[in-house]
Parts: structure tokens; C-alpha cells; sequence
């Protein structure tokens, strides 16, 4: 039999709330990971790259100690672990379990408390799955309270009477409302990063891989929330539609065999649409086409 091929690259994939979320912003960067009901080994089609499935929580113990050459993991959890300045920050990548925007570590209370800033919790209780974190924030305002470890149902901690406040995970803060707490302060913004150990950093090899998913990840992200437009735009009107037309640089216009019609193709921002392309019909665009964007690089 053939020798297989050593991977060049051990990568470390967040299992848990940023998994799926994780595993289709690699698809659509053009790697393909497929999960195995028993194992935390998941398939990849690129075989310079082996994969593993692991806790946010410990991707960025496992990369410091070169256990992984590289791996995405929450910037909250690689501050938690105190590995922010023992790896290399390659790139943000701003999303989360259900959009592309960073969540945030809040301080909450319940609503009807007579609590309304942290100093007002001095020599209280607060529940948080993130200790260290916490600590760290109420010691840098120079307040003294009683950091305890949640196991889960954070929110309800404070409900039960068994905490006068939580730091907890939010990204709009509606479960938090939920359960009739109300948010005095803003403890971190976090979002997924990709690191990597000195090791892989400092081989050309492997540095080169680490920056095509980064390139591509990033082209990913990019893509989100734009869209492609293309046109068929009157000649004698094409000032006023490439006025309306927002782009990454310039719109890109082609002559058509009809001199009195262009090509015009644009990439805009996809909240724009809606207003947009009535507009442009109106100016006199015809056969105007939308279409999604994998990549944006």
C-alpha cells in the first residue's frame, strides 16, 4: 500500500455553541469538514490539513503547548486561559453561532435590584462560567465581590437567590431580558480569532498554510454581506446609475455589440438591495441580476 501523506498542519476546530457556525465558514472558504458521530477527528479535503474537534475552552492551551500548530478559538477563552501572549494572534474572525457580529461578556442584575453600577455589588455575589476574566475586570475598578464558579443556568442563579450578579454571554442580550435581568455594564467583546504557536509560525511550511486559511477565511467572512450585481445600463444614462452604484473599488463596465447599451457590474453591500435595484430599473437598467458571493478577497 501507498504511504499516506503526514499532514503538514494539526488544526484545532471549536466544538460546541461556534461549531456549526465554524464548519460553514470553512466550506464556503473551500474546505469541506465532515464530523464522525464517534470521534473527534473529522474529515477535511485538504490532506495537509488534520483536523480536530476540540472544547473553545482548551484550543488555546493545546496550540501554546504545540500540541496544535494552529487553531480558531474565542478571544474570551484564550484570555481566560492566559495564552493571549504565549501565541500568535494571526487574525480576527468576526462572527458567532448565528451572525457575523462579536458577542459580549455583560454584567446583569435582576431588574427590580437596587443595583446600577458595579460598585454597587462591593461585597456581593456574581455567578460566571469565565473566572478568571471576571475577577480580573472587578479588580481593575478596585471592587471587592465573591466570584463563584455557574455550571450552567447562569441567568437563574440570580433568580434562585443564590447570586446578586452574573457575568454571562450575550450577543443581543434578549435571553438575558428573558429572564427579567437587567444589564448594568459591559465586561469584554469577544469574537473567534485564529493563533498559532511560534513553532508553526516560524516554519515556512506551515506558515504558508495558516496564511491561505486566513486569506480564504477572511474572503469568507468578507462575502457575508455582499452581493454581486450585474446590468445591461443605457449608454446615455450611465453617469446617473453609476452614481447610485456603491463597489469595492469601481463598477466594472463592458461594451455590449448594441453601442447604446453597457455591461455594468458592481459588488455592494446587501442591505443596499432593496432600495437600490427599483432605482436603477427606473434609470433605465434592464436584465439586472443578483447573485452571492463566496469569497471576497
Amino acid at each position: 500500500m501507498p504511504n499516506e501523506t503526514k499532514p503538514l498542519l494539526k488544526l484545532g476546530v471549536p466544538k460546541g455553541s461556534l461549531e456549526d457556525a465554524t464548519i460553514d465558514l470553512f466550506e464556503r472558504a473551500g474546505w469541506k469538514i465532515r464530523k464522525h458521530a464517534r470521534n473527534y477527528f473529522p474529515d477535511i479535503n485538504d490532506p495537509q490539513i488534520s483536523a480536530s474537534l476540540c472544547r473553545v475552552q482548551e484550543i488555546g492551551g493545546y496550540v501554546q503547548a504545540g500540541v496544535l500548530d494552529a487553531g480558531i478559538v474565542g478571544l474570551d477563552w484564550l484570555v481566560e486561559g492566559g495564552h493571549e501572549n504565549m501565541v500568535i494572534r494571526i487574525s480576527d474572525l468576526v462572527y458567532s453561532k448565528t451572525s457575523n457580529r462579536p458577542c459580549r461578556w455583560v454584567l446583569a442584575v435582576a431588574g427590580d435590584s437596587p443595583y446600577r453600577t458595579p460598585a454597587d455589588l462591593q461585597g456581593k455575589r456574581v455567578a460566571t462560567e469565565i473566572e478568571g476574566l471576571t475577577r480580573r475586570y472587578f479588580a481593575e475598578k478596585g471592587i471587592e465581590v465573591d466570584v463563584f464558579y455557574s455550571w450552567g443556568a447562569t441567568e437563574a442563579k440570580v433568580v434562585e437567590g443564590l447570586a446578586d450578579g452574573i457575568v454571562e454571554v450575550t450577543e443581543t442580550g434578549t435571553t438575558i431580558r428573558a429572564h427579567g435581568l437587567r444589564i448594568i455594564d459591559e465586561v469584554m467583546v469577544s469574537h473567534p480569532v485564529l493563533i498559532a504557536n511560534n513553532d508553526a509560525w516560524n516554519d515556512p511550511a506551515r506558515r504558508a498554510k495558516i496564511s491561505q486559511l486566513d486569506l480564504l477565511l477572511q474572503g469568507a467572512l468578507r462575502a457575508e454581506n455582499l452581493v454581486a450585481l450585474k446590468m445591461n445600463a443605457p449608454a446615455d444614462n450611465l453617469p446617473a446609475i453609476l452614481e447610485m452604484l456603491p463597489s469595492l473599488n469601481s463598477p466594472t463596465v463592458s461594451p455590449l455589440r448594441d453601442q447604446r447599451w453597457l455591461a455594468v457590474e458592481a459588488v455592494v453591500n446587501i442591505d443596499v438591495v432593496r432600495d437600490l435595484i427599483p432605482r436603477l430599473r427606473s434609470a433605465g437598467a434592464e436584465g439586472i441580476i443578483e447573485y452571492a458571493l463566496n469569497k471576497v478577497i
